[in-house]
Formats: C-alpha cells, sequence, structure tokens
C-alpha cells in the first residue's frame, strides 16, 4: 500500500508541475487532460503528503523530547499524542480511499457486456444487465452513454459497451467485472422450464491521454458500413462504422453508434485506451507477487461471480456468499445494496491485512 501510495503522489507532483509548463499550456486539449488527471487523484495525493508531513513531525518532537528538559519533554508528550491521534485518522481515511486498487479513483470507466451461453435468452440478459446499470447511474446521477452495441432482432444485446462518468463511478462498478449466471423461464419457453443463460461484464477505468503513449503508427484505422439499431426490420446501415487495431496487443475495437465518422472515431480511441490501459495494468499486477488478489475487487473475469433466480426473487454474490431476496429491485436498479457488500468486505480484508500503524 505505501508503495501504491508513494507513486500516487509522485505522480501528483509531476502533473503539478506539468500544469505550469508553458509548453503544455499551450495545448489546451493536454492541459485538460493533465488537469483532470490532477483532480482525480488530488484528493488521494494531498492526504498522504500531509500523512508524510505528520510522521517528519512526530520524529522531530521526538528528538525534541530526548533533548529537552522536564518541561520541554511534557509538551513533546502532549503534542505526540495530537499527532498520533492525526496519523492514525489519516492512516483510516488513507486505507478507505485505497480499497479497490490504484484505479479506485477515477471518475471515468467503460462497461463492455457480452452474451455468454443461452442464445437469444442470453441476449435478453445482456439487455437487462446494460438497463440494470443505467439505472443505477440515473440514481447516482452519473452521464451514461452507449459507445458501441450489437442488438439482435429480440431486442437483446450479443454485446454493448458503454461510458459512465461520475464521483466513484469505477470504485463501485469494478466488482461487476465477471461472469453473471440468470435462471429463470424464458418469454419463448411454453413448458414453464427454467432456463440457465450468462453473460459476461468487464470495467475497465478510462485513463487519460497522457497516461497512454499512443501513436498513430501504432494503429491502424478502417472504414466499413455496419448495421445499427434495435435488430429487425429497424436496422440502419451506416457507412461511417470505425474499427481500430492496435498493433503491438493485438487489441481491436470498434464503434457505429454515431452516423458522424469523426464521433466514431473519438469513441474508438477512448475504447482502444481503456483497453491497452488495462492490458498493460494486468500485466504489471502479474508481475507482482504482493497483488491482493484475496480482494473481490480484484477477480478475474472469467470468474462467475454472480446468479440471478428469477423464480426465487434471489441474487447471490459467490465471492462473499451474499444472498438477497431482493431481486426485482436489483434488476430496477437498485445495485447500491451489492456494492455496499462487496467495499466493505474489502475494507475488512485491507484492514486485517495492514493493521494499524506502529
Amino acid at each position: 500500500m505505501r508503495e501504491l501510495l508513494d507513486e500516487k503522489l509522485t505522480r501528483f507532483e509531476e502533473l503539478e508541475a506539468n500544469m505550469l509548463d508553458p509548453v503544455i499550456q499551450a495545448d489546451s486539449k493536454k492541459m485538460a487532460a493533465v488537469a483532470r488527471e490532477h483532480g482525480s487523484i488530488a484528493k488521494l495525493a494531498t492526504k498522504y503528503r500531509r500523512f508524510g508531513e505528520v510522521l517528519a513531525e512526530m520524529e522531530e518532537v521526538r528528538q525534541m523530547a530526548e533533548e529537552g528538559d522536564a518541561e520541554e519533554k511534557e509538551m513533546a508528550d502532549d503534542e505526540l499524542q495530537t499527532l498520533h491521534t492525526e496519523r492514525e485518522a489519516l492512516w483510516d481515511e488513507l486505507l478507505d480511499m485505497t480499497i479497490g486498487g490504484e484505479d479506485a479513483n477515477r471518475s471515468r470507466c467503460v462497461v463492455e457486456i457480452r452474451a455468454g451461453t443461452g442464445g437469444d435468452e442470453a441476449a435478453l440478459f445482456a439487455r437487462n444487465l446494460y438497463e440494470m446499470y443505467q439505472k443505477h447511474c440515473e440514481s447516482k446521477k452519473w452521464k451514461f452513454g452507449v459507445m458501441d452495441s450489437n442488438p439482435t432482432e429480440l431486442g437483446g444485446f450479443k454485446d454493448v459497451t458503454v461510458s459512465i462518468e461520475g464521483a466513484g463511478c469505477y470504485r463501485e462498478l469494478q466488482y461487476e467485472s465477471g461472469g453473471h449466471r440468470v435462471q429463470r423461464v424464458p418469454d419463448t419457453e411454453t413448458k414453464g422450464r427454467i432456463h440457465t443463460s450468462a453473460a459476461t461484464v468487464a470495467v475497465l477505468p478510462e485513463p487519460e491521454e497522457v497516461e497512454v503513449d499512443l501513436a498513430k503508427d501504432d494503429y491502424t484505422v478502417e472504414r466499413y458500413i455496419a448495421a445499427s439499431g434495435p435488430g429487425g426490420q429497424h436496422v440502419n446501415k451506416t457507412a461511417s462504422a470505425i474499427r481500430i487495431t492496435h498493433h503491438e496487443t493485438g487489441v481491436v475495437v470498434k464503434c457505429c453508434e454515431e452516423r458522424s465518422q469523426h464521433k466514431n472515431l473519438a469513441k474508438g480511441m477512448r475504447m482502444l485506451m481503456s483497453k491497452l490501459y488495462d492490458h498493460y495494468r494486468q500485466q504489471e499486477d502479474q508481475s507482482r507477487s504482493d497483488q491482493r488478489k484475496s480482494l473481490v475487487g480484484s477477480g478475474d473475469r472469467s470468474q462467475r461471480i454472480r446468479t440471478y433466480n428469477f423464480p426465487e426473487n434471489r441474487m447471490t454474490d459467490h465471492r462473499v456468499g451474499l444472498t438477497l431476496y431482493k431481486l426485482d429491485q436489483i434488476m430496477a436498479g437498485s445495485v447500491q445494496m451489492i456494492t455496499d457488500a462487496l467495499i466493505d468486505h474489502d475494507r475488512q480484508e485491507l484492514r486485517s491485512s495492514m493493521g494499524k500503524m506502529d
């Protein structure tokens, strides 16, 4: 944790210097990106900087107590007690702020929902998840926008990618990454049998442009004609669709939601940067043998994390053994009750592993 906090403070101070750099100030786009990243880590970095200052002050006071007379020692003891209280409070706040990993405080993320096994029913479930997150974002007053989608004729989604922006959105939504299983009687089922199908969710932090080193020679942009719309007779054909391929990693993104090629390219680049950032971050995480793998927020996306049983109105999160008989409320957007339980689990795990300061 201290290594992570040191990195954040170093990056914050780099950004502070960048904001005073005339070259960056002359580039409004780059300046805006620097300012956004600076703002996203300011609270954590300034609190950790104060934490370091308190430690330094405590050391000075201890030296004063050792070298001074009885009266100075008594004054130093009182001051040490005050600093100790502040240090413990700061440490607790830093623990809470780092729950969810180094990207926890990002205010923008990209969410990909893909239908898994189950055919049309899986695609309809993917649509249900999409609507669940949309309603949850509305309740949190987060911005929610479709970046790309692949609808089916019955109104489901083979896959859909959305962007979400708002304070704390990645910290909370990252717990949604993984396999989601549904058990219910499909509308097309004539004999009343319960079917099991699945969808996967991937929540990616959206980095600032200055965090991803991406040159024009690093990727290829293709323009093509693609279908858009809800499916069936409502499908439109648009020649503004964009496919971007990153050469080094083979990462491919596509976007055809907008009629404007320029807008599709801009959305596609945001998706590409998020995927590249996530790709390189996972490589870095794997190289750290002390990574906190036990915490639910760092779960593998291929892992089945949750089951939605409609006949029993039950939702079970398998990572922490949470069962709620409020599935109707959850599908209507009440995701917060799950998120709070998962964050609390992470908080307890982190506190247990880190303990109090000596």
